[in-house]
């Protein structure tokens, strides 16, 4: 299993996301699973400033009640223009030294002067790169005590760059080679891209599109063609949302709902303290991990059901094979003795069969010898012939033994030798056409 592969499956829960605009704060609630993301809701609550904190803090909690979901606390997103945000670049950096290393940097980053800021930071993936967050900490407490008054649980105040970034990797891997994407909202061109010598950019400009396009690209150092992308289509895509739900409008507080309702989000950047944050209640997670483990048993008993079933299987045949065996061996014994029996049976033809073809033999070596020829040694065996004797000429029965049926590559023994009454002759030969 990839690293995609494993973020997408922690891709389970149930996320808040606030964004806290200009004038109006728009509420989106969504529930993510690793099939794909649903909007649950939305909910925009104009001109809040101007309204009591109680007021729209009843409209938020009526809200979310309806929705099976007054338990969760939010994730805040807070305005571009009331805080700073910057990358460094801290290359070999371990990080077990990251957070001193950060500490470091931020006086030099901090833009408010003598104001106390309330920052957070995150490591940009494995890179070297860091997303630093920065607001003013009296700005920061000002919301925390405006949520406060309207009874709003906030579990974190991040920004923009931050919760893009992470909702682009819930259910799928931005391009290796970078992007632009870009969305109108409002009278504004929200712009977010990646490349692979700046890992992150984000912005809001009040130019044209063609304009905003053509500084991204040359921020993120990408070819000057690259075609830009809409910035909903970069992040993950609702599976489902309510109707009229509108796209560039809710596109910030969907992103942010997003990262918040995944367990672990690609960049994870909270300005508020730690002793200020509300925690959603841990118990919503158990009907979906009950879920998840029973999916999961399933899943690995339908992959070890076969095994098991094969398992099964094999043990029958064995014990069959094991109640035949006996048999079996029985009869493979009794074709062996009857081999056997076949094969004595055979032998016994076979040897009774050898007198006659000795007798054969004997025969036509009486006709073949001529008048007045004689023997006076004769030797036959089931392979040969061996005989010695006296005739006339003793050359011609070496022709004469090999042109009958019965003997073949004829051969003197010893040179043949002279007498008074003819020659000696000692032969021997090959028998041919008898069993051995």
């Amino acid at each position: 299993m990839t690293a995609a592969d494993f973020t997408k499956w922690l891709a389970i829960g149930t996320g808040v996301g606030i964004e806290i605009g200009r004038e109006d704060l728009t509420v989106t609630l969504v529930r993510v699973r690793p099939a794909g993301a649903r909007i649950l809701g939305e909910l925009i609550i104009p001109r809040f400033r101007e309204q009591a904190a109680a007021e729209w803090g009843d409209t938020y909690a009526r809200f979310l009640k309806k929705l099976g979901a007054g338990h969760l606390a939010a994730t805040a997103l807070l305005p571009r223009d009331e805080l700073t945000v910057r990358q460094v670049s801290l290359p070999g950096v371990s990080d077990k030294d990251l957070a001193a290393a950060v500490r470091f940097e931020i006086d030099a980053l901090n833009p408010y002067a003598e104001e106390e800021v309330a920052y957070d930071w995150a490591r940009i993936s494995r890179t070297g790169s860091v997303l630093i967050g920065m607001t003013r900490r009296a700005t920061l407490d000002g919301y925390t005590a405006l949520f406060s008054q309207a009874g709003i649980k906030v579990a974190s105040f991040t920004f923009s760059a931050a919760a893009l970034y992470s909702s682009a990797r819930l259910h799928k891997n931005p391009p290796a080679e970078g992007f632009v994407a870009l969305e109108q909202i409002g009278g504004d061109v929200e712009v977010y891209g990646e490349s692979p010598s700046k890992p992150l950019f984000s912005a809001r400009l009040d130019q044209p599109f063609e304009r905003v396009c053509a500084l991204a690209t040359a921020e993120l150092r990408l070819a000057p063609e690259i075609q830009p992308v809409a910035l909903h289509d970069a992040v993950s895509r609702p599976l489902m949302a309510p109707a009229g739900y509108d796209v560039p409008g809710g596109l910030l507080s969907y992103a942010t709902a997003l990262s918040a309702a995944s367990l672990r989000p690609a960049v994870r950047v909270n300005l508020l303290p730690p002793d200020q944050r509300q925690q959603t209640s841990r118990l919503r997670y158990v009907p979906t991990f009950v879920l998840a483990s029973l999916v999961l048993l399933l899943l690995v008993a339908v992959i070890g059901y076969q095994k098991y079933a094969d398992r099964q299987y094999r043990a029958l045949l064995e014990q069959e094979i094991q109640k035949i065996e006996p048999s079996a061996r029985k009869a493979a014994g009794l074709d062996r003795q009857i081999n056997i029996a076949r094969n004595h049976a055979q032998t016994l033809d076979n040897f009774r069969l050898h007198t006659k073809d000795d007798l054969d033999a004997l025969r036509e070596l009486t006709g073949l010898l001529p008048p007045p020829a004689w023997v006076n040694s004769f030797q036959l065996t089931r392979s040969g012939l061996v005989m010695s004797g006296e005739a006339e000429q003793a050359a011609p029965l070496i022709k004469l033994l090999d042109g009958s049926a019965q003997f073949r590559g004829s051969s003197f023994a010893i040179p043949i030798g002279k007498t008074a009454s003819g020659e000696t002759f000692s032969i021997r030969a090959a028998r041919q056409g008898v069993a051995p």
